[in-house]
């Protein structure tokens, strides 16, 4: 599993006073900035050169979603913060992509931190999950987002605000902030239907051949519903926040989608948890199967040593070096013995067919 939230420069930021502005994270990527601005009759979308194009983000009739990806460009964003009079321990968790999700209100932004997840199948490596911190600052008539880099799960809503059609460009910057968490939450479903048919085929492989093979794909499933249980479960609670707290922010026609995103989440939740339990209960298929392959092979060994324990015995017997034994003197001797071992290994195996036990 491929994670993009774990700490890579966490030494450089120790002892730093409280909103210093250091990333934090896997890998840097260029920072690239995108603007879609739009109200219920217009739409435009450009790629911006620097910060110093960024559009005014206080306009009363109109929304303007800023698209911000990649995070090495720290003065940058420490520019925009500042432009924007975000809160500088804000800008810190922006950089700091070992955030779990949760949503922080202020007077006049609302702060959002989601886990964006995908999976990718196939061999070598199996299943594989990226998980990457995408944050929201959500202000009056406007919306920030930061990733760490390009590529999301956000294309969907920008043909919404493309095609025009729908609600998407008549609401505020709220309901856009809904739109993203929904767009998130729904990948959410697509990881854990993959997770589950990896779980079922897994499965199958554990009781028809169970293996050291299957169960470190056991293990590294297990590990990825550890992982993703940690980005999706804080996303209850801050949701829920949005929907406990008033906040001018957040229009009364935006709050039924919160209520269906927060039991969206629930489900998602839910899912996982029946996932690692069939994880749990996989271990335990491969502990059984494991065991009646050993019981079969034992049983099999038991039966060939009881047939030759009599055949031993006579063998042993007739293998003694004492000089006055007859059958050693007559001619049919050893045939003879041949002919009560074989018939002792006949009866033995009908005896155990007659019990079951072959």
């Amino acid at each position: 599993m491929k994670r993009k939230d774990h700490c890579g420069t966490c030494a450089e930021k120790a002892g730093l006073p409280p909103g210093s502005l250091v990333y934090v994270g896997p890998e840097s990527h260029p920072t690239t900035l995108h603007a879609i601005h739009y109200d219920a009759n217009s739409f435009s979308a450009r790629r911006l050169a620097n910060d110093q194009e960024l559009p005014p983000l206080d306009a009363a009739t109109a929304v303007t979603w800023v698209d911000l990806h990649g995070l090495r460009d720290v003065e940058m964003l420490g520019r925009i913060g500042q432009r924007q009079k975000i809160h500088p321990l804000v800008m810190e968790d922006i950089l700091h992509t070992g955030q779990r999700p949760k949503a922080e209100l202020f007077d006049d932004r609302i702060f959002l931190v989601l886990k964006m997840v995908r999976a990718t199948t196939g061999a070598p490596a199996g299943l594989t999950i990226e998980i990457e911190q995408v944050s929201l600052v959500l202000g009056p008539g406007h919306l920030l987002t930061f990733q760490e880099r390009e590529g999301d799960v956000f294309e969907p809503v920008r043909q919404r605000l493309r095609a025009g059609g729908g609600q998407l460009r008549k609401f505020g910057p709220d309901y856009l902030a809904y739109a993203l968490m929904d767009a998130v939450v729904d990948q959410y479903f697509t990881v854990v239907e993959t997770i589950g048919e990896e779980i079922e085929r897994l499965e199958d492989s554990l009781v028809l051949d169970p293996g050291p093979e299957s169960m470190a794909e056991l293990h590294r499933l297990r590990r990825t519903l550890i992982h993703l249980r940690r980005a999706v479960w804080p996303l209850r609670d801050a949701v829920a926040l949005l929907l406990r707290e008033e906040h001018a922010l957040i229009a009364p026609a935006t709050r039924p989608y919160l209520r269906d995103l927060h039991d969206h989440v629930i489900r998602v939740i839910e899912t996982i948890e029946t996932n690692r339990e069939m994880v749990a209960g996989l271990l335990d298929i491969y502990l059984s199967s494991v065991s009646n392959r050993l019981n079969e092979v034992m049983k099999v060994l038991t039966i060939i040593a009881t047939i030759f324990i009599p055949m031993t015995f006579l063998t042993g017997v007739y293998g003694m070096n004492f000089r006055h034994m007859p059958e050693l003197e007559q001619w049919w001797g050893y045939p003879a013995v041949w002919l009560v071992n074989l018939a002792i290994a006949v009866a033995m195996l009908l005896f155990f067919r007659r019990k079951k036990w072959l």
